[in-house]
C-alpha cells in the first residue's frame, strides 16, 4: 500500500509517498481501507517536531473515513464491509495519510448512508473539537450568545453549524470575504477580526456567554473584556506559545471561567462521532469542503492548510 511518512522533521518537502506493509491490526482495532482523510493543522505539528511522534518514519495524520475490511479481536461494534469515519490517530500512534489503516475501535464510528466519505472524514476532527467545546466544556443552552473566533476555518465553521443547532444566538469573526458564508451557516452577525473597535461591537452585539477561542495566545484579555459576567472561555488552539492578560481582574469581576481543551483527550469518541453522524445526515451540520487533493500531493495540502485564505476544510482522497 501507499503511505504518506515523514523521515526527519521539516517542511512540507519531508513528506514522501512510500510502499509500506499493511498494518498488522491488534485486538480492539480494525482495518479500514481508506477513502478519504481530513487535513488539519495539527498533522504540520507532528510533521515539525512541536508534538512529538513515536517513531520515525511517521505517518501524520488524525481523520479518516472509508471501509472496515478485518476485525480484530474484541470488536462487537464493527463488520467487514461498514462504511466508519473516525478521528484521534497520528497522536502516540500511526495516522492516517495510508491507504489502509488499524485504528482503534473505540475511535470510530458508523458513516450513515447518503453521507460521503469525504464529508465525513471533513467532520471528524473539528466536529468533535466543537463538541467537546460547547456539549462537555461549556455546556451552551438555547437563547445564549455565543461567539466563535475564526468562524471560517475549520473547527470555527462547525462550530457556528452547531451552536446554531443548539438554539444558541451566534457571534463570529472572520475575515469580511467570507461574511456572508459565515451568515448563511447559521451566525446572526459576523465581524472582521481585523477591525479597531472589534471589542465594542462586539459587546453592542451582545456579551457572549461563550467563547470559542480559536487563538488563544491573541484574545485572552479580549474575551475577558466582552464576556458576559458568569461567561466560559473554551481555548482550542494557539499561534504562539505565550499568552496572557493585561487586567486580570476583570476576570474575577466577572466570574470567569477558562477551560483549555485537546481533542485528544476526548473520553468516548466514539460516542461524540456517532452523535455528530446523526447531526451530519440530517443536514443539522454539515462540512464545507473547499478543495480535494490525491494523497500523493498531501504536502501541498498541508502547505495549503497553513498559508492559504478559505472556508472550511481540505481534504485528501485515495
Amino acid at each position: 500500500m501507499h503511505a504518506v511518512r515523514f523521515h526527519e522533521h521539516g517542511g512540507a518537502d519531508v513528506l514522501t509517498v512510500d510502499d509500506a506493509e499493511t498494518p498488522d491490526v491488534e485486538p480492539g482495532q480494525v482495518l479500514v481501507d481508506v477513502a478519504a482523510i481530513g487535513v488539519n493543522p495539527v498533522d504540520t505539528y507532528f510533521r515539525e517536531g512541536a508534538y512529538p511522534v513515536p517513531h520515525l518514519p511517521f505517518v501524520p495524520g488524525s481523520d479518516l473515513a472509508g471501509t472496515v475490511v478485518v476485525v480484530g479481536d474484541g470488536v462487537e461494534r464493527f463488520e467487514a464491509g461498514d462504511r466508519v469515519y473516525g478521528t484521534g490517530l497520528g497522536n502516540g500512534m500511526s495516522g492516517t495519510y495510508a491507504e489502509e489503516v488499524a485504528a482503534p475501535a473505540d475511535f470510530l464510528a458508523h458513516v450513515p448512508d447518503g453521507v460521503s466519505f469525504e464529508d465525513a472524514a471533513a467532520l471528524a476532527l473539528v466536529g468533535t473539537t466543537a463538541w467537546q467545546a460547547f456539549v462537555h466544556h461549556a455546556g451552551v443552552e438555547p437563547a445564549e450568545t455565543v461567539l466563535v473566533h475564526g468562524g471560517s476555518g475549520g473547527v470555527g465553521h462547525v462550530a457556528v453549524q452547531l451552536a446554531e443547532t443548539m438554539g444558541a444566538r451566534v457571534l463570529a469573526t472572520a475575515s469580511e470575504e467570507f461574511h456572508g458564508d459565515v451568515r448563511a451557516l447559521g451566525a446572526d452577525e459576523a465581524f472582521d477580526y481585523r477591525r479597531d473597535d472589534l471589542a465594542d461591537a462586539v459587546t453592542a452585539a451582545g456579551a457572549p456567554d461563550v467563547i470559542l477561542d480559536t487563538h488563544m495566545d491573541r484574545y485572552l484579555q479580549f474575551n475577558a473584556d466582552v464576556a458576559a459576567t458568569g461567561g466560559r472561555i473554551v481555548g482550542i488552539g494557539n499561534d504562539t506559545g505565550e499568552g496572557g492578560f493585561s487586567n486580570i481582574g476583570v476576570t474575577k469581576g466577572k466570574e470567569l471561567r477558562y477551560q483549555f481543551m485537546t481533542m485528544y483527550n476526548t473520553p468516548e469518541k466514539d460516542a461524540v462521532l456517532t452523535r455528530l453522524a446523526s447531526l451530519l445526515e440530517r443536514g443539522d451540520v454539515e462540512p464545507v469542503v473547499h478543495e480535494t487533493y490525491a494523497l500523493e500531493d498531501a504536502a501541498e495540502a498541508q502547505r495549503a492548510v497553513l498559508e492559504d485564505s478559505f472556508l472550511g476544510k481540505l481534504v485528501l482522497t485515495t
